[in-house]
């Protein structure tokens, strides 16, 4: 990334107007980042160091890039953003959760595709009006896909609670 020192502090409220409010349900896959990023612009450098490096587990390097895909509506004690982030052999949808002032509540990667050299992993989740989000995934070993096994896939219940924090699902 660049020099903070250079860079002009952005406001969470201009920040914010890059996520569009949707309506839920809403599914997540690898093709629906087409649709996000025709309607939405990569991210400027700013609002990624000020609004979510501090989330990140891991660096950002230059070639990673930020895509706004949108913000839930109806979030009255908080924001909830997601936003696609893609590195080398790493694309996630995350969903990040602010309080109104925008300081930083919680953080999950709820889609994707992952290559870790050995493995693809690649998860799909819908998100819906109940803020419940179910999330499917599946592995290839080798990164084949023609050698993947529908019945390894596995699936995980997460729920955005009503304070921003995003949790296991009973």
């Amino acid at each position: 990334m660049t020099d903070k020192r250079r860079q002009p502090k952005v406001s969470f409220e201009h920040f914010l107007e890059k996520f569009p409010e949707i309506d839920l349900p809403v599914t997540l896959t690898d093709e629906a980042i087409h649709t996000f990023s025709k309607v939405n612009d990569p991210l400027p450098v700013p609002m990624i160091e000020q609004f979510l490096q501090r989330f990140e587990e891991e660096p950002a390097d230059e070639l990673t890039e930020y895509v706004a895909c949108f913000r839930i509506a109806d979030t009255s004690e908080f924001h909830a953003l997601v936003y696609w982030r893609a590195g080398l052999m790493n694309y996630q949808y995350i969903l990040a959760t602010f309080t109104k002032q925008g300081l930083p509540i919680d953080r999950k990667a709820i889609a994707g595709t992952y290559y870790d050299g050995r493995t693809f992993t690649r998860s799909v989740a819908t998100i819906d009006d109940e803020w419940i989000i179910y999330v499917v995934a599946g592995q290839a070993p080798d990164g084949n896909d023609q050698s993947y096994d529908a019945s390894s896939s596995r699936t995980i219940n997460l729920e955005l609670m009503p304070d921003g924090r995003i949790a296991h699902a009973e």
